[in-house]
């Protein structure tokens, strides 16, 4: 069965005990199509929800996620960091899509961003957490983004590839995280991790075959 966008992505925000699988393809108009079942023989999956932790459920206000993700999907736009964030994402096996998209509800492509809570550069690393990635100077593109990724190949691997448990945490940190057994019930990390899915999905689009798959 067809479902909107913003409906199938709130499968995976609004996670569940269940699994919920996002698959893809062209229709005959040329059009990406995302669906919850592989309807077609060209179908491709491009992110796989891992089934969560014990107690690790994602207690999102529906209504806030609907409201976040029922907005249009932005147009993907081409970035002069493309070339670098795909560099170092691969190499750190974490999807080029979440890396941009983190960038783009971060910071907005802003090298020099500085937060009220002194989150730094691109990926608005913490000091703390720079330090904690050996990053020489949050200021460099290439030391943001290696410390950012290497962050999310952290989190990643400590919440089993669960995408809004890791983008919560890389928001509101694990200590929150794991102390609400989810999600917190935050607003502002509730609306970042939507933001950020539906960023992912343009930035699919952009680049589509990228898989959320590791392999």
């Amino acid at each position: 069965m067809r479902v909107a966008v913003w409906g199938a992505m709130l499968s995976v925000a609004v996670a569940t005990t269940a699994t919920a699988d996002i698959y893809s393809y062209r229709d005959r108009s040329g059009a990406i199509v995302f669906t919850n079942a592989p309807v077609a023989p060209a179908t491709r999956v491009v992110l796989r929800e891992l089934p969560p932790a014990p107690r690790m459920v994602v207690p999102l206000s529906r209504e806030r996620v609907l409201a976040e993700l029922a907005k249009p999907i932005p147009a993907p736009v081409p970035t002069s960091y493309d070339p670098l964030i795909r560099e170092i994402a691969d190499r750190y096996d974490v999807e080029y899509a979440l890396v941009k998209a983190v960038i783009k509800a971060e910071s907005d492509f802003d090298r020099m961003a500085v937060s009220r809570k002194g989150a730094l550069g691109l990926m608005q690393l913490m000091p703390e957490t720079a330090a904690q990635h050996m990053v020489r100077d949050v200021f460099v593109p290439r030391d943001n983004i290696e410390g950012g990724c290497r962050h999310l190949r952290m989190l990643l691997d400590r919440y089993g590839g669960n995408l809004p448990l890791s983008i919560a945490a890389y928001n509101a940190g694990t200590r929150r995280v794991e102390e609400a057994g989810g999600v917190p019930a935050i607003p502002e990390t509730r609306e970042y991790v939507a933001r950020v899915l539906r960023h992912r999905l343009a930035y699919l689009r952009e680049g589509f075959g990228v898989v959320a798959l590791r392999r």
